[in-house]
């Protein structure tokens, strides 16, 4: 994905990626990015057409960073539906915002990097033994844990490491 950037346009996303981690995606406006890296914004469009190329961008990482998270997760388990949940949930909780941006609005597929999405998804279509109604049924299970958690929906007395487990059981983990 990097080197696909110039050294300027990585800066850029680099900046954009703080602000967004820092502040939430409401904040990452061209012009706040702009003033993050101390130039106007015009100078912006000479690297990215619009605030959707950098978004782009980011969700690159975003599923670049996942995918290296369940490898590493995968490599030390391998098969293990609970190690790659683990892996997911620690990913997205330590980056929020960035998750968020990620997954909560249609995947830009025709923007990125080839075969990025499938490397993200293969080490749990593995451990669902190719079975790919399972491994979308995991997901789905997975990010919807996730996004209430990071939202803040479950009660503070919830105990979300059993509702891991008994969601994970469910699917035959």
């Amino acid at each position: 994905m990097a080197d696909r950037l110039t050294p300027r346009a990585r800066e850029i996303v680099t900046a954009a990626r703080d602000l967004l981690e820092e502040s939430g995606p409401a904040q990452l406006t061209m012009r706040t990015l702009a003033d993050r890296l101390g130039i106007k914004a015009p100078s912006l469009y000479k690297h990215f057409p619009d605030k959707h190329a950098v978004e782009v961008e980011l969700v690159a990482q975003m599923l670049t960073e996942t995918a290296e998270a369940l490898e590493a997760a995968e490599a030390r388990a391998p098969g293990s539906l609970e190690a790659l949940a683990g892996a997911y949930r620690s990913y997205a909780l330590a980056h929020p915002h960035l998750y968020c941006l990620g997954t909560e609005r249609p995947l830009p597929r025709a923007e990125l990097p080839a075969g990025l999405e499938d490397r993200a998804a293969l080490p749990l279509l593995r451990a669902c033994a190719g079975d790919p109604d399972l491994a979308r049924a995991f997901w789905a299970f997975a990010h919807g844990m996730v996004t209430l958690e990071i939202h803040g929906r479950f009660p503070a007395d919830a105990d979300l490491e059993a509702a891991w487990k008994r969601g994970l059981g469910a699917l035959g983990t």
